[in-house]
């Protein structure tokens, strides 16, 4: 398959991934200013608008992370600070980003080809166990939750929280029923096993694993059993194939390559179909990345990998953001937070 086809690709169907902790490194670094972190080339990060640019990137879930073992009253004050940062990014950079909290209006920023830009709260922890709270959040424009970090919520188990005897309580139930009904995607990506099939059995609207990888590929509590993954195809959910190191290597591996996310990619295709794939790939959310895949330029590389594998045009245009568009709108289609 020619070098072109990847990027006639991304002409029309530029990557939506699911999550860059960008938003967090602005914090840490250059204290949540924006301006400060000189995005126009900033080699210390693994990400800029010209690597952005380079890799085909049309549209971002920016991770609004705070940690999970803050007092749930402060981890709320630090998701909206959170959402402020990347408010405030969208507002240094708007020739390059745009601010868009609903499907409609991502479809709008990619025919202007600005680079859509929308936030996940990445833990329960953040809506402090109330639902106002939760719905305050998506109407700040929070577009998905992921129900866990790495610690256990109250009311739903962590993949990698102390053991508990339940995946979601009856109240972690209710959360997944009021995001349903207000448009806030399930993200199931940090959950327990358990966690992902309860609130399998629980939402009307699709989910999505916003970076997780197989764990029939690599043996990894962070990654999704088949069992959850042959799920996907009746939920109309999607898992956005991560590309952290530890999630991906070949077992006994030093280290991670892009042949190793392909593996990933491919297991995933042949569980759950070309329409529950897409790519969530944490960039600036850890130190390291798969050799040739360093930083969020690469993007294109991946898709000529799997374009040598066979992969087809549609194939391709599914994983980069239709799939990932299509679950964002049948997620917030006809939803309200009143």
């Amino acid at each position: 398959m020619s070098i072109d086809l990847h990027r006639d690709v991304l002409a029309t169907h530029p990557v939506f991934d699911g999550h860059n902790d960008l938003a967090w490194e602005l914090r840490e670094r250059f204290a949540s200013d924006p301006r400060a972190a000189g995005l126009l080339d900033q080699p210390i990060l693994h990400t800029d608008v010209p690597r952005l640019r380079a890799g085909g990137v049309g549209a971002q879930f920016w991770s609004v992370y705070v940690p999970s073992d803050q007092d749930p009253a402060a981890a709320t004050v630090a998701v909206l600070e959170q959402i402020d940062v990347v408010r405030r990014l969208v507002a240094t950079h708007p020739d390059v980003l745009a601010w868009t909290p609903t499907a409609p209006d991502v479809r709008e920023a990619l025919a202007a080809g600005r680079i859509a830009s929308l936030v996940g709260a990445e833990g329960g922890h953040s809506i402090a166990g109330s639902l106002g709270v939760l719905r305050e959040l998506r109407r700040a424009g929070l577009a998905y939750l992921t129900l866990t970090h790495h610690d256990n919520t109250p009311w739903a188990a962590s993949a990698t929280g102390e053991p508990v005897d339940h995946g979601l309580t009856g109240f972690g139930r209710d959360v997944v029923r009021e995001m349903n009904r207000t448009g806030v995607l399930v993200d199931l990506s940090h959950v327990h096993e358990r966690t992902m099939h309860d609130a399998l059995d629980v939402t009307t609207r699709p989910v999505l694993f916003s970076h997780s990888s197989c764990r029939a590929v690599t043996d990894h509590p962070r990654n999704v059993p088949d069992a959850v993954l042959e799920r996907l195809p009746g939920n109309g959910g999607v898992l956005m194939v991560t590309f952290v190191p530890a999630f991906v290597a070949a077992p006994g591996a030093d280290r991670a390559t892009l042949h190793d996310v392909v593996r990933h990619l491919e297991h995933a295709r042949e569980v759950v179909g070309i329409e529950h794939v897409g790519l969530g790939g944490d960039y600036d959310g850890t130190d390291a990345f798969p050799d040739g895949l360093g930083d969020v330029s690469r993007y294109p590389a991946l898709l000529q990998a799997l374009a040598d594998r066979g992969w087809s045009a549609a194939d391709l245009r599914a994983l980069t953001c239709g799939n990932a568009l299509r679950v964002l709108a049948e997620a917030q289609d006809g939803t309200s937070v009143d």
